[in-house]
């Protein structure tokens, strides 16, 4: 039997795969709900994420595994409106002629900027047309650096550095180009007189969660379930014990145990987890994540993702209804409201769910004089305290390996955020890689190279 810890996207994508090579398999979750950052609320009509979720005409493993559960005909790829706040006024940012009428970067920055984003280098005069090929390039560099010699300063302080204040706050300066650099490339594709396409399942991606426990079979799924422990015999992963963590029992004598016999196991949890089970550090630092989903009765804007130019309590407004019909929740609209933490003694981390709520509300209040907080009918919160990697410099030399037979033991693999599946930004899709990567490491349908 196959080991896998964690019922999210990766762990249950590395089920499903080792299933489909012919191996028995068993998923043990740690809470009662499945999906991870997927996890999704009821709403008056479908449900929705948590934590917003869209994809890249970018990521293709994805699409493939929707198509292969029989859910390909839900995919649907409406535009998501893009735009920029700044000085009280939203600056629509898709088509070229609202980018050309965008007044605070001049001509020349805007040209600069457009070369980038078409993957185009015109330093020195003559255009070249593979500089942006590899990432890794770019791996060790720090993003002004980056933005300033490769466009102009003026994009990088009058449009780059507001969103990076918003992503990453006082570690703005510690973050990649290389992750800069990814986003572009992993938002890269527009329809010039529409905008930018973006993937959605009909339904909520809560609908892929359960069609890989469908599929995966809830026989082989123990949610309320932690493992505590590997056990390692003549260097090679034998066993994983369990303790109860919702089960009526595991209240009333401290934890019920299960030790289970195993072949390999597949980590796919924060690295956090990774280490208590083995003791393998990882160095990469993680932001948490504040997300509310605000429920209301008329739209806030037109648009769907709103990049907040000023120093605001929050880094984006996302309203998922002008990307996706409210016909499709009870004629609700649905507002995104979210904010990254660097650091958990910050006030917003801190704060309770009123104080989160009269704060962000009273704020989306000044931002638009016309709005107030009578057309919310709900807000709901959710906090999760490694939502994302802080993409540093030096990241790649940082990434958890997939098969950690040299650093742990034969038979154990990761599969989770801290891999290089996730790089240079983590996605669902980015869960799937990592997941088959570890199963077929397995199987042995990926060769291992290991070091002299």
């Amino acid at each position: 039997m196959i080991g896998i810890v964690g019922g999210g996207i990766a762990g249950l994508s590395a089920a499903y795969r080792l299933q489909q090579q012919g191996y028995d398999v068993q998923v043990f979750e740690a809470s009662d709900e499945l999906g991870g950052l997927a996890a999704t609320y009821e709403t008056s009509g479908d449900r929705i994420e948590k934590f917003y979720h869209h994809l890249s005409k970018s990521e293709e493993t994805i699409v493939e595994v929707i198509e292969e559960l029989g859910l390909g005909d839900d995919l649907e790829w409406p535009i998501g409106k893009n735009a920029y706040y700044v000085d009280g006024v939203v600056h629509p940012m898709d088509k070229p002629w609202e980018i050309l009428a965008y007044p605070h970067l001049s001509l020349y920055d805007k040209f600069r900027l457009g070369m980038l984003t078409l993957d185009v280098d015109v330093r020195g005069g003559v255009p070249k047309f593979d500089t942006y090929e590899s990432l890794e390039t770019f791996d060790d560099v720090p993003i002004r650096e980056f933005v300033e010699d490769h466009t102009t300063r003026g994009v990088y302080e009058d449009f780059v550095e507001p969103l990076l204040d918003g992503k990453f706050g006082h570690r703005k300066e510690d973050v990649s180009a290389a992750w800069f650099l990814g986003r572009i490339k992993f938002r890269g594709e527009r329809d010039v007189l529409r905008g930018e396409p973006l993937g959605y399942l009909r339904g909520g991606f809560g609908r892929l969660v359960d069609a890989l426990v469908d599929a995966v079979g809830e026989e082989n799924i123990t949610t309320g379930a932690r493992v505590t422990d590997l056990g390692v015999e003549d260097g090679a992963v034998a066993s994983l014990t369990t303790e109860a963590t919702t089960a009526p029992e595991a209240a009333a004598d401290g934890g019920t145990t299960e030790t289970h016999d195993v072949e390999s196991v597949v980590v796919a949890a924060m690295p956090n987890v990774l280490e208590d089970l083995t003791g393998y550090e990882c160095t990469i630092d993680f932001q948490g994540a504040v997300c509310a989903l605000v429920t209301m009765e008329e739209p806030l804007t037109d648009t769907y993702w709103l990049n907040i130019g000023h120093d605001a309590p929050f880094g984006a407004l996302v309203e998922h209804t002008n990307y996706v019909s409210p016909e499709r929740y009870g004629g609700d609209n649905l507002l995104y409201v979210a904010s990254y933490i660097q650091d958990y003694e910050e006030e917003l981390w801190q704060m309770d769910d009123d104080e989160v709520e009269d704060l962000w509300l009273g704020h989306v209040e000044e931002m638009f004089p016309d709005w107030d907080r009578s057309q919310v009918t709900e807000f709901r919160l959710a906090r999760n305290p490694r939502a994302a990697p802080v993409y540093e410099r030096g990241y790649l030399d940082m990434v958890v390996p997939y098969d950690l037979a040299d650093e742990v033991a034969d038979g154990v693999y990761y599969a989770g955020m801290a891999s290089r599946a996730q790089y240079p930004e983590r996605s669902l899709n980015g869960g799937i890689v990592a997941g088959y990567e570890c199963a077929d490491r397995i199987s042995g349908r990926k060769e291992v190279v290991r070091p002299e």
